[in-house]
């Protein structure tokens, strides 16, 4: 079977296993189990033969979210089981971040840009973030205060969970943050900004010497960098089982009705999400004249790794390495996408804008439009460099819900499906951030226009 015959296969499987589905749950009709069963694993089987034949990684990765939601839905016990496998992916990947990070910024700045072009890379960078995060800010805000998905909702008693630990952060702690006191220890904890921070100084000062003192150093970072990358294509052969176990654990965990109480938020928070990707991102695409599809190529694989991880930071190394075959040279991706990884999170602030009205909402507290605003603003602050931590997001919102005075138990609705919010959420940071780098790029005048048309996975 070729793969022309395979995919019209699997789309009339998938026709069917969906029909069975929605006669069951919307009309009621009663099909059984060992059915509905059997026509989801056939078309894992057919999925699982056509991945066969494409051989490519990407796919792959798509094919083990399906079955690990295949796992988590018909042995949720067992899909538990499977976490370890979604944490092996994710400390080999976490591996990579501090080495990969110096040597290629490092590099960048020691051995090719001139030191006006990295304080020209910084300022249009930060100008471009602090805009396009404003603007999902605002599209947060209007689709919770459109959808109204707080108002009226309340409390399954299954949802009696307990709330992570927080405490609001001060504007000194979070300016204190970006500086690195000790590099191991920033480089232990994962702390990306303190890295770049820490590369960019010491690239600066590597430039300064003279060329007899700077050559070894900068040949070892070129090195390590060449390492690092070859490093990450080894560690994403791994990454079907630990995406494919990270779903199945999320399925087996929370499973499917859990939703029905929440659907509207969650609803919501997909709609402004998709809508913020059309309106923002694939905007200023097509004025920069960014080619849209390949464009699409180039971020399915890091989107799904980050969609499944729920973490922005294992998707990190395979974005830097795609945005580079893509066209954008390595010293503005080594650049800009750490930086972007503190400074742009934008389907985060979208995330804490529409999440902070909701639970003023289910409080039954009406804020005014400046109200609004401050807390979405003090959210988007606060929230600057968690893109490396699962769900960390939930602790910012709760420390922002006791500043301005919010009652708590609404977030605890939200801790259901709060692995479902971040999967999108992180997602869309990822790609947001991958076109910040296109875009600096374009600024730059330096986005290789034909290698990024002439792109393959």
């Amino acid at each position: 079977m070729n793969k022309k015959r395979t995919a019209l296969s699997l789309f009339i499987l998938f026709t069917c296993t969906a029909v069975l589905y929605l006669l069951k749950l919307k009309f009621n009709v009663a099909v059984p189990e060992v059915i509905l069963i059997s026509s989801r694993w056939l078309f894992v089987a057919v999925l699982f033969y056509y991945g066969i034949l494409r051989k490519n990684l990407t796919t792959w990765i798509l094919i083990s979210m399906v079955i690990g939601i295949s796992i988590g839905l018909d042995f949720p016990n067992f899909a538990t089981n499977l976490q370890v496998l979604s944490k092996i992916f994710l400390r080999l990947v976490k591996t990579i971040i501090a080495p990969i990070l110096f040597s290629t910024l490092v590099v960048g700045i020691a051995g090719h840009s001139s030191l006006k072009q990295v304080g020209r890379m910084g300022w249009k960078s930060i100008v471009y973030f602090e805009v396009v995060t404003t603007l999902a800010l605002i599209i947060g805000l209007i689709a919770i205060n459109i959808s109204g998905a707080g108002k009226g909702i309340h409390l399954p008693e299954h949802f009696d969970q307990e709330l992570p630990v927080a405490h609001p952060q001060t504007w000194q702690e979070v300016i204190l943050h970006v500086f690195p006191e000790n590099i191991i220890k920033s480089m232990f904890h994962g702390d990306v900004l303190p890295i770049v921070v820490f590369s960019v100084i010491f690239g600066i000062a590597l430039a300064m010497l003279k060329d007899d003192k700077k050559k070894p150093l900068l040949q070892f970072s070129e090195s390590l960098a060449e390492t690092m990358f070859k490093f990450t294509n080894i560690i994403m052969y791994f990454a079907p089982f630990g995406v494919g176990a990270a779903i199945a654990v999320t399925v087996g965990h929370l499973g499917i009705d859990i939703l029905t109480s929440l659907a509207k938020l969650l609803f919501t928070l997909y709609a402004a999400l998709i809508v913020f990707l059309g309106a923002v991102l694939l905007t200023i695409a097509l004025v920069l004249k960014i080619p849209v599809r390949q464009f699409i190529k180039a971020v399915s694989e890091p989107v799904s790794i980050a969609f499944a991880t729920t973490s922005s930071e294992s998707a990190l190394p395979i974005a830097m390495e795609n945005m580079e075959k893509f066209g954008v040279p390595r010293k503005i991706v080594s650049f800009v996408l750490p930086t972007g990884y503190t400074f742009n999170l934008d389907g985060t602030t979208l995330y804490l804008s529409l999440a902070a009205i909701f639970v003023a909402q289910a409080a039954g507290i009406h804020l005014s439009w400046n109200e609004q605003l401050l807390m979405g603003l003090t959210l988007m602050l606060t929230s600057k460099g968690v893109a490396g931590v699962p769900r960390a997001s939930l602790v910012i919102l709760i420390g922002t819900a006791a500043s301005f005075g919010l009652p708590l138990w609404p977030i605890m609705a939200i801790l259901g499906i709060d692995e479902l919010m971040d999967m999108a959420r992180t997602s869309v940071n990822v790609i947001g951030n991958c076109l910040a780098s296109c875009v600096i790029a374009k600024w730059e005048g330096e986005f290789d226009q034909e290698k990024a048309i002439n792109f393959v996975e």
